[in-house]
């Protein structure tokens, strides 16, 4: 790099529609503070969203004043299912279906093409990192935590003295597919919830967009027969409005929302005994909704997750912060620290 001015490193969030950017300084300053968003082209083939990927990089370079010299490292997010090390599942991914994406070295590429190193994280643990970080600051090096996101899908992530547990083939803190009991979280006579990745009765199955419109919102239609989503005519559509439903308070949506609360407080007990984390994080588009139904949803995940007195004592519930930037923030502290050491 020329010149003695601090390097910085780009935080880039790869996802089906747009690429979200930001810049990280030496201080630990974003220099952006909302949404920088560009196309992110995935529906192109792998090509066209390297290129859009680099495009990311040099818009949100200009935005911000930022010399591209300076650069010292750019992290990479994208939807999983990934290798640690930024390579697409050889069966695809939602984002990545076209068979040019099956086996797909992402980060590589990217980092051929920018001629700088390129960190990786799938989505969910760049927004754990950046909870755990947001969240303990000074303190986070010395903090654990485990962040569920609930989307489409159920991602998340496990943080341990301010690193992602990544796993031996990058496929630890999947979360959603992490079985949980069913007893006395199902209403009478409800099925079993099945999940898109074959199993039954994980966490994704209940506590997803997918979980609402393949197994709880066809239950609960049959306990409310004159709701009005039953006369949306598509599950998939009605589905996406269950979340308004409940902000406002309709019985049925509250119900379907309880049963996700549930669904993370046994996931979150699970943790309890495997990590004993300090924090508990949810994020996703279940909380992108009212102050009051935001504490509602974090104070149920809370009631319903079993914890040891000595660890309910020190142990913090929280939602995800600035969750919309919270993928491409949490790539940058990871390059940044890699840069560092």
């Amino acid at each position: 790099m020329e010149g003695t001015a601090a390097p910085v490193v780009v935080g880039l969030d790869n996802g089906g529609n747009s690429n979200n950017a930001t810049v990280l300084d030496a201080n630990g300053k974003f220099l952006v503070d909302r949404l920088v968003e560009t196309p992110s082209r995935v529906q192109e083939g792998p090509e066209a969203a390297v290129a859009a990927l680099a495009e990311a990089m040099e818009n949100v370079l200009a935005l911000t004043g930022v010399p591209r010299d300076r650069v010292g490292a750019v992290g990479l997010d994208t939807p999983g299912p990934a290798s640690a090390t930024g390579v697409i599942s050889s069966r695809g991914a939602t984002n990545f279906s076209q068979p040019a994406w099956w086996g797909f070295d992402f980060r590589g590429a990217l980092a051929d093409r920018i001629g700088l190193p390129v960190i990786y994280h799938n989505d969910g643990n760049a927004a754990a990192l950046y909870a755990h970080h947001a969240h303990f600051g000074a303190e986070a090096m010395a903090r654990s935590s485990v962040a569920a996101i609930v989307g489409t899908g159920l991602g998340g992530g496990v943080v341990e003295r301010g690193q992602v547990v990544s796993g031996a083939a990058g496929m630890a803190g999947e979360l959603g597919h992490v079985h949980i009991p069913m007893h006395g979280l199902l209403g009478e006579g409800q099925p079993l919830p099945y999940c898109g990745c074959g199993f039954v009765a994980d966490a994704e199955s209940v506590a997803s967009l997918v979980g609402i419109e393949r197994n709880l919102l066809p239950y609960w239609l049959t306990r409310y027969a004159n709701h009005p989503l039953g006369t949306v005519g598509s599950v998939s559509r009605a589905a996406k409005l269950v979340r308004q439903y409940g902000v406002d308070g309709d019985p049925m949506a509250l119900q379907i929302f309880e049963q996700q609360a549930m669904a993370l407080g046994r996931l979150f007990t699970v943790a309890a005994n495997f990590t004993d984390p300090h924090a508990y994080f949810v994020g996703g588009g279940v909380v992108e909704a009212s102050a009051e139904f935001r504490r509602w949803f974090l104070d149920r995940v809370r009631q319903h997750t079993t914890l040891r007195a000595e660890q309910a004592a020190v142990a913090t519930f929280a939602l995800v912060p600035d969750l919309d930037m919270a993928g491409a923030r949490g790539v940058a502290i990871a390059a940044w620290k890699t840069l560092a050491s």
